[in-house]
């Protein structure tokens, strides 16, 4: 809490002679005038974190609109720039405007004309008062313009006629009140003198009056004569005090009548009462009495009001009989407080005599106070600090005493008080806020008074709180575990992680972001990808449970404030075996260009062990359970092999008449579904010695299958490489004669002979090979005396992969494009230069189970 104590004084004369006129006020005598002055004013408020200050400014009346009032920044000591950043403009409680803000120029003019008679009536000083307020911070400032009159009203009377019968024996001295005239203007603007012509038989008489008006009363100074003049004609002249002068004038006609010799006399010359406002129409406020000496007709009293130009005989009326002064409008304290009521007695002789009753209207409590919002703030951040001010409001009770005392509060358990000056609140926060607990307050101002009963009126506020980026994205779990099946198809969508931000708008848009990490020396975004928008992780790449079974990756969650705010989960993420793998014979081995048997003597009994097939599979679980069942045999009475052990046992005795040579066709299941095999040859021979064993296996039908596979291969590959050499032969040839033909041409023109070089055609590394190399393989597939010659593109390799989940399947990865499609390939013969075709070895693999790979054969195009 601070003090804030402002002494502002102007001088703020403004000569206003295009208007014809000079602002001044009298000091000492009427005829002297000078400029006026601004009136030295004081201001000390007690604020809170609101600066207060006031300045007062003095203009007369009727001037034109655009006048200058003040230059408002200087007199503040505030720069033009403050009022247009703090949004300043005038707040007055008043529907009209008569000043306004000029921001850019810091002044205040005149927005439109001003009638100090119709603004403040009688009412002495005239000011107008308003607040300039400012926002970001908020500030407010009186202002107090004093409106001094003009003369632009002349005097008047409310009649053009006054008729008065005087009887003609009216005595010397007797008075007569007259109409007083009426001047809207004041000071020296207002009525000054009366002039009452001719002065034959009455004599003007002004008598001051405690409230500082005059009575206008006419004295008879020569005695009436009927018979000489039954009537007189006087005009009332009544005459203001401003420059120019202005007057009015009223026709006195009086009428002689016989003798009338005693005037009415009131019992009182002041009489006072008092009446509440809220008093019923018909009450009778006071009642006044006065006599008359005579008798008869001349002594017959009627009474009536004589206020002109005012409200009074709009609120009250006089009973003519009896006196009594009655309420037939309504009574408003906040409007006028008082009362000043001018009565006339008159008889029908003529004469008169007056009084004046002052009523005083007594206040009741029948005003609500007035919330009035001077400022507002609908929006407020959540991180705003304590004693921020959020709403300025200004409270005002027409009623009096009591009655106005207003008291304001506001709803309990909201972070917010009331703190106040004078009849201005301001509403500050009282304590930290957040919009995730609380994102708006309806605040409700109520304002009572003291008054019996009590009064009261209420203003609710809607305060929205805006968001601050104070709260980080938090995920749904503290870990993750996700399941992929492998041999997935890359992009499949594997699992969703979730964050959830407390926070509003873009402050809560959460983002994912795959961190970095690495799984086995490889980065994990090789592995799996996430969405950012909507955290979906997907799989790059298509797993193999045989080569990774899990791993863990971290994934952040970052809200789209400023800065950001963000966390982390860890996934792990399980790979799950699919049965992708066949079977592996590791036992007996399946040589390919030896023969192995086992050999069972012929007195083996039943039971008696030959041999053991020996598999895997290199997957797990159920996939990885193998059977064994004997799929072909030379005779499947004498053998049995174990489901489980894959153990070849008899199952009867041997005897002579069993062929030497037996073979047995084993096949190995795995229990996946649907389940793999693989499939294993077991040549048996039943002999006692192993010359009888050799003489029986010598012939073996594999071997010539295997031998004429040979042989078909070897001759294949030499026939593509034959007929490669003769094209690339051809084509040299070619390209020969075509330069042979170009150089001649250029021989017998008289152009210039440039050498010609085609694309990527280089001595590279000095010894004039191209910079391609290129590959041709003829494979065949299992089985197949078929081959395929393929044509590989330039700078890739042909390879042979042998699948370990298989047995004797191979696996070729090559280009998609031949090289004879590419544009730039050096066996493009319009561009190539003289070359020829150096072929390198074939390169032949035997496989397990007597098969053998595709024979390769290289291929090196090296200039001529």
């Amino acid at each position: 809490m601070w003090i804030t104590c402002a002494t502002l004084t102007f001088d703020t004369g403004i000569d206003n002679s295009f208007m014809g006129y000079k602002h001044a006020e009298s000091i000492g005598n009427h005829s002297g005038r000078t400029m006026a002055r601004q009136v030295l004013q004081f201001m000390c408020l007690l604020s809170f974190g609101v600066v207060l200050g006031q300045v007062s400014y003095t203009i007369p009346e009727e001037m034109s609109k655009g006048s200058l009032v003040g230059n408002l920044a200087q007199d503040l000591g505030l720069q033009t720039k403050r009022l247009v950043s703090g949004k300043a403009r005038i707040y007055t409680r008043d529907s009209d405007e008569y000043i306004e803000l000029n921001r850019e120029r810091g002044v205040l003019l005149v927005k439109q004309r001003i009638d100090r008679e119709a603004l403040c009536k009688q009412t002495t000083p005239c000011a107008l008062h308003f607040q300039i307020i400012l926002e970001n911070p908020m500030e407010f400032y009186s202002v107090t313009v004093q409106i001094t009159d003009i003369n632009d009203n002349a005097p008047t009377f409310e009649k053009n006629e006054m008729k008065f019968k005087i009887s003609e024996s009216a005595v010397i001295g007797a008075k007569f009140v007259l109409e007083r005239a009426v001047d809207l203007d004041v000071g020296i603007n207002d009525l000054k003198n009366y002039e009452l012509k001719p002065t034959d038989n009455f004599a003007l008489k002004l008598r001051n009056n405690a409230d500082g008006n005059k009575n206008v009363e006419m004295v008879l100074q020569k005695p009436l004569d009927r018979e000489k003049q039954e009537q007189i004609n006087l005009v009332l002249t009544a005459v203001d005090g401003g420059e120019p002068q202005m007057s009015g004038t009223m026709l006195i006609v009086i009428t002689v009548l016989d003798a009338n010799d005693n005037a009415p006399v009131f019992t009182q010359s002041t009489y006072k009462a008092t009446v509440y406002e809220n008093s019923p129409k018909g009450t009778v406020v006071a009642t006044v009495s006065a006599s008359d000496a005579d008798q008869g007709s001349n002594g017959k009293i009627t009474y009536s009001i004589t206020n002109t130009l005012d409200d009074v005989r709009k609120v009250f009326d006089v009973d003519g009989e009896n006196g009594d002064v009655i309420l037939i409008g309504n009574l408003d304290f906040e409007e006028s407080r008082n009362y000043q009521i001018h009565l006339l007695a008159s008889d029908e002789g003529g004469l008169t005599d007056s009084c004046k009753l002052i009523v005083d209207v007594q206040d009741v409590n029948d005003n609500k106070p007035e919330i009035d919002i001077m400022s507002k703030s609908t929006v407020i951040s959540e991180d705003a600090k304590l004693n921020t001010v959020v709403t300025m409001i200004n409270i005002e009770d027409k009623d009096s005493g009591e009655n106005g005392n207003v008291k304001c509060f506001i709803n309990e358990n909201i972070p917010f008080i009331l703190k106040t000056t004078n009849n201005f609140y301001s509403l500050l926060t009282d304590s930290d806020l957040d919009r995730e607990i609380a994102s708006q307050y309806n605040i409700t101002v109520t304002c009572s008074d003291e008054g019996v009963p009590s009064l009261s009126s209420s203003v609710t506020l809607t305060l929205q709180i805006s968001d601050v980026n104070d709260n980080a994205p938090v995920f749904e779990r503290s870990s993750y575990e996700a399941y992929i099946v492998e041999n997935n198809t890359p992009g499949l969508s594997i699992f969703t992680v979730r964050a959830r931000d407390a926070d509003w708008n873009q402050n809560a848009r959460v983002s994912y972001i795959l961190e970095d990490s690495s799984v086995n020396g490889v980065p994990v975004s090789s592995y799996v990808s996430v969405s950012a928008d909507s955290g979906v992780i997907h799989a790059v790449r298509s797993f193999d449970y045989e080569q990774i079974k899990d791993f863990q990756f971290r994934v952040k969650a970052q809200d789209g404030g400023s800065p950001p705010l963000s966390s982390n989960v860890t996934v792990k993420l399980m790979i799950q075996d699919q049965n992708d793998n066949p079977p592996q014979v590791l036992y007996p081995v399946q040589t390919g260009g030896s023969l192995v048997a086992e050999m069972v003597p012929r007195s083996a009994d039943v039971g008696y062990l030959v041999t053991k097939v020996v598999a895997v599979d290199v997957d797990s679980g159920q996939n990885a359970w193998l059977s064994y069942k004997l799929q072909k045999a030379t005779d499947r009475a004498l053998f049995e092999v174990g489901l489980q052990n894959g153990e070849i046992r008899t199952i009867r005795q041997v005897t002579d008449k069993d062929a030497v040579k037996q073979r047995l066709s084993v096949i190995v299941e795995d229990n996946g579904q649907p389940s793999r095999s693989a499939t294993v040859i077991v040549n048996v021979a039943v002999a006692d010695s192993f010359p009888e064993v050799l003489s029986e296996f010598t012939d073996f039908t594999h071997d010539k299958e295997y031998n004429d596979n040979l042989t078909f291969y070897l001759v294949l590959a030499l026939a593509v490489v034959s007929f490669l050499f003769i094209t690339c032969l051809v084509v040299i040839i070619s390209v020969k004669i075509y330069r042979w033909r170009q150089s001649r041409i250029l021989y017998h023109s008289s152009l210039p002979v440039i050498p010609y070089y085609p694309p990527r055609y280089s001595d590279t590394l000095g010894t004039g090979t191209l910079q391609h190399v290129y590959n041709y393989e003829v494979c065949r597939t299992t089985d197949s005396r078929k081959s395929d010659c393929k044509f590989g593109r330039a700078g890739s390799q042909n390879v042979l992969i042998m699948d370990p989940s298989s047995t004797g399947t191979m696996q070729r990865i090559q280009s998609e494009k031949s090289i004879l499609d590419e544009p730039d390939s050096p066996l493009e013969v319009r561009k190539s230069p003289l070359f020829y075709v150096e072929a390198s070895c074939v390169n032949v693999c035997l496989l397990p189970n007597n098969r053998i790979s595709a024979p390769r054969t290289e291929a090196v195009l090296r200039p001529a």
